[in-house]
């Protein structure tokens, strides 16, 4: 994989998280629903920082889907959480393939900044610590 087709499977998993955060984010409440804002702001700057990243390398950026399929029903709150780590942690081996793929010091920054990020909020969100976030078994 290119750097380029990193960036656009970076991007397109950007698209999904922002969807699927949605749909979680309609089902929590109180200090749940804020994190989950906040999950849902980062993942639509990295969804920018992505776009513009590939616009100024001539590419044009993927287009976001009409609708996503979920992992899982999310109908509770409990549900909704679990959906928002599932998605962190995808998103994170996204990013992960990106840091390999990067050619540039700039995108690798990117890429290492936001791998450490959703590997922090799969915290927030259940998840245990890992060794290598976004490494696959």
């Amino acid at each position: 994989m290119n750097q380029v087709e990193a960036l656009q499977a970076a991007l397109a998993g950007e698209h999904a998280a922002l969807y699927g955060v949605g749909v979680a984010g309609g089902k929590l409440s109180g200090a749940r629903f804020r994190a989950a804002n906040d999950t849902f702001e980062s993942h639509r700057d990295n969804r920018d920082r992505l776009s513009a990243l590939l616009v100024a390398a001539g590419e044009t950026p993927v287009a976001a889907e009409p609708a996503y399929d979920l992992p899982l029903a999310v109908n509770t709150a409990a549900t909704a959480s679990a959906l928002i780590l599932i998605i962190e942690r995808r998103i994170a081996a996204v990013y992960g393939d990106l840091v390999e793929a990067a050619e540039q010091p700039a995108v690798r920054a990117f890429a290492i900044e936001s791998l450490l990020a959703v590997a922090a909020s799969q915290l927030t969100w259940g998840g245990a610590p890992v060794a290598f976030p976004g490494a696959t078994p």
